[in-house]
């Protein structure tokens, strides 16, 4: 029995088809191709195995890997030339808060505004524990 179903796909896989393309208005053949499974999935599966091919070309070979996130980030000197370029960024942007706060103060006491003095944004420094 498994022998005739196994005849049977082969044979499925094996024979003809014809595709025609006609053209509505005259009905005119423009294109006509014979065609098996076989030759439909063998041409499908290159496309698909082309076009991953292509994919990875792109990826790997220009600049389009750097949109990619994790990947492309170059070696380690460059990732640690960029973490210390963020770290000196982000004390420059709290120097310049700082200073535009002090800046603002300035000017309120030169006007004779009163400035509210917010004692919980102080940073200071954590007293040792009475157990210690």
């Amino acid at each position: 029995m498994e022998n005739k179903t196994e005849n049977s796909t082969l044979r499925r896989l094996k024979s003809h088809y014809r595709l025609v393309i006609l053209n509505e208005d005259s009905y005119e053949e423009v294109v006509k191709m014979k065609l098996t499974r076989t030759s439909v999935y063998i041409f499908f599966s290159s496309i698909f195995v082309l076009i991953m091919g292509i994919t990875a070309f792109l990826i790997i070979f220009t600049p389009l890997k750097y949109y990619l996130p994790g990947v492309g980030y170059g070696n380690a000197a460059e990732q640690r030339a960029y973490k210390e370029l963020k770290v000196k960024t982000d004390s420059m942007e709290n120097v310049l808060d700082n200073q535009t706060r002090y800046i603002d103060n300035i000017s309120k006491v030169l006007k004779g505004e009163q400035i509210k003095m917010d004692t919980t944004a102080l940073n200071l420094p954590e007293l040792p524990d009475a157990d210690e």
